[in-house]
C-alpha cells in the first residue's frame, strides 16, 4: 500500500512541476514562448514523459487557468471578509480582482483571453468569482427584490468597466496612468455602486 501512495505522490509531483514550469516559462517568454518542448527541457524530462500527464498544450492551460480562478476566487473571498456592508465587500472585492490582474497578469490573460485565446469556457471553477460577486450584488439590492437577470446585468456592468480598464493596461503598459487608473477604477466602482443601491 505504501508503495502505491509513494506512486500517486510522484506522479502528483510531477504533474506540479509541469505546470510550475509552463508558468515559468510563461512569467520569461509570454504565452507565445510556450512549447511542450520547452517544459521538458525546463524539467529536465522527455517531451513524451510531459504527454503522459497532458494530452497538448491546450490541455495545460486549461489547468492553469482552473488554479487562477480557484487563486482569484480566494483572493476574493479574503477582500470580502475585510468588510461588514456590502458595499465595502463588493468594492474590495473589485479592487481585489484588479490587484490579482495586475500582480498575475499571465494568469488573468489565459483566464479572460487578453491578448490570447481565453481558457474560461472550459473550466469549471470559472463560476466561483461570478457566484461571489453575484451573492453581493444580490445583498445591496435586497429592497428591491431584483431577478436574476438584473443581479447578472449589474455584475456585467461592474465586469466590462474593469476588465476594459485591466485589458487597456496590459496592452498598453504605461506608468504614467497608474494613478489615473486608480482613480478611474474607483470613481467607476462608486458610481455603480451608488446606482445599485
Amino acid at each position: 500500500m505504501a508503495s502505491k501512495d509513494r506512486i500517486l505522490r510522484q506522479k502528483e509531483e510531477t504533474r506540479n512541476n509541469i505546470l510550475e514550469a509552463a508558468y515559468s516559462i510563461v512569467k520569461e517568454e509570454g504565452w507565445q514562448g510556450l512549447s511542450m518542448r520547452k517544459i521538458a527541457d525546463k524539467i529536465e524530462y522527455t517531451a513524451p514523459i510531459i504527454y503522459e500527464y497532458f494530452s497538448n498544450k491546450e490541455a495545460i492551460l486549461n489547468e492553469l487557468t482552473g488554479k487562477g480562478f480557484i487563486k482569484l476566487s480566494k483572493e476574493l473571498q479574503n477582500a470580502r471578509a475585510k468588510f461588514d456592508k456590502p458595499e465595502d465587500q463588493l468594492e474590495a472585492m473589485w479592487m481585489a480582482y484588479w490587484d490579482f490582474a495586475f500582480t498575475d497578469t499571465e494568469m488573468y490573460q489565459v483566464m479572460f483571453g487578453v491578448q490570447m485565446n481565453c481558457c474560461s469556457q472550459q473550466c469549471s471553477a470559472a463560476e466561483a468569482p461570478y457566484k461571489l460577486f453575484t451573492a453581493v450584488i444580490a445583498e445591496i439590492m435586497k429592497d428591491s427584490n431584483p431577478g436574476p437577470e438584473v443581479i447578472k446585468q449589474k455584475y456585467f456592468t461592474f465586469f466590462s468597466v474593469i476588465h476594459g480598464l485591466i485589458a487597456i493596461n496590459i496592452i498598453n503598459k504605461s506608468e504614467v496612468m497608474e494613478t489615473i487608473n486608480n482613480q478611474i477604477l474607483k470613481d467607476a466602482i462608486g458610481g455603480i455602486i451608488k446606482s445599485i443601491q
